[in-house]
């Protein structure tokens, strides 16, 4: 879902005024989530510049450049280094020219009073919700060291399993491409040669090398141009869909239930939550914070829902385990476990126990996507290419036949 970022100034607990910088669905989420962090919400308006840089200008800090640092700054306190000395020294050794900057400017919030999460809240971009957060936490408990080194595992696993996902699905897009690239080369070049050789032997031509004649000419005359077109406004009206919350939460459920690409998905996103989640909640962040942050970075519109909807229903005085099993979306071990991590005490070691399993799941289930999707390719494209020139040859066929 696309966020919006707003610019705010709010009083803490201390009297203090603060300003900084939030994203958010919309102006009422965001005054929530402030609310939620203790603070009295002074003004609060959208960012507008932010919002044309964020279209116009990415960030270039990679989530490496972001562990590198998280784990390198809990070194240095757990060293005995003050915040501002780690972060110069941090700054001083980053090779990121944009991150250098970000954290000379933290650097300087933190030496101007300000601590150092809402120093890092000023710069959404680079440290996500779940940074500032846990820094939050481990600020207030006194263990910003061992906070610090979360994060790092923590944003070292995602990226992790990203890179499992992203693996799965070079192949099959790779084949896909090429596959087109083919089909375009032969109807471009190869087919045409051979209508100009069908129009010299006269006579009527088979079905199959009809209709690819007739395809040919239709990729190489205005339809072709029509059908590039069409498929340019029909993918930009896909992306402003999936980028409303309904269209999204649609898209999000059909790929849920999708036949092969479905388990995986459902796979990743409970490895996802339950990693995030036990990570918030060993770092000492409140259930009903953390829970607002992996809604956040849930990754799917149908599992943000569930997880809203299990917040709604603990702030009223339920359990995490009942309203998750009342979700289709988590498995009923899922449940059952954060049940028993709950009534022992233990719901983060339980959380990082079932989010090592589906690891696992995901790692197997793309091995196996793998394994299935290569062999399929291969036949398809046999199977098109060699249509295609038993489709051209097949008048030259019927000529040597008449000759006989």
């Amino acid at each position: 879902m696309a966020t919006i970022t707003f610019k705010y100034n709010v009083r803490d607990k201390t009297g203090k005024v603060v300003s900084g910088k939030l994203e958010g669905e919309n102006r009422e989420a965001v005054a929530a989530k402030l609310r939620q962090m203790g603070y009295i919400v002074l003004d609060l308006d959208e960012d507008r510049l932010a919002r044309l840089n964020k279209i116009q200008f990415g960030t270039s800090v990679k989530v490496k450049d972001v562990t590198i640092f998280a784990r390198q700054f809990a070194t240095m306190i757990n060293a005995g280094l003050s915040l501002t000395k780690c972060l110069g020294i941090l700054a001083s050794q980053s090779e990121s020219k944009e991150l250098r900057e970000v954290i000379n400017a933290l650097a300087k919030d933190v030496e101007a009073g300000q601590s150092l999460s809402e120093a890092m809240m000023k710069h959404p971009k680079i440290f996500p919700p779940i940074f500032y957060n846990m820094v939050r936490a481990g600020e207030t408990g006194g263990v910003l060291d061992e906070v610090l080194l979360r994060v790092a595992d923590l944003f070292e696993a995602d990226a992790q399993l990203k890179a499992r996902i992203k693996s799965a699905m070079t192949y099959p897009i790779s084949m896909l491409v090429l596959v087109l690239l083919v089909l375009a080369a032969m109807m471009a070049f190869v087919v045409p040669t051979f209508q100009k050789m069908f129009a010299d032997m006269g006579g009527t031509l088979p079905v199959p090398t009809q209709i690819l004649v007739s395809i040919s000419w239709g990729v190489t005359n205005w339809p072709g141009l029509v059908m590039v077109v069409s498929a340019v406004l029909l993918g930009a009206a896909f992306k402003w869909w999936t980028s409303t919350e309904s269209g999204r939460y649609t898209w999000d459920g059909v790929m849920l239930r999708a036949p092969i690409i479905g388990p995986l998905q459902r796979k990743t996103a409970i490895a996802r939550f339950t990693r995030t989640f036990g990570t918030l909640v060993a770092a000492g962040v409140p259930i009903l914070s953390a829970l607002d942050i992996v809604s956040d970075t849930a990754g799917n519109e149908v599992v943000a829902r569930a997880l809203k909807n299990a917040r709604a229903a603990i702030k009223e005085g339920e359990t995490i385990a009942k309203p998750l099993g009342e979700s289709p979306v988590f498995p009923s071990m899922v449940v059952q476990m954060v049940a028993v991590g709950e009534e022992t005490g233990a719901l983060d070691q339980m959380l990082e126990k079932i989010a090592d399993f589906y690891d696992e799941e995901v790692r197997v289930a793309v091995d196996a996507l793998t394994s299935i999707i290569e062999p399929v390719m291969m036949a398809t494209l046999g199977v098109i290419v060699g249509g295609m020139v038993i489709a051209l040859y097949m008048p030259m066929f019927n000529v040597i036949t008449l000759v006989n």
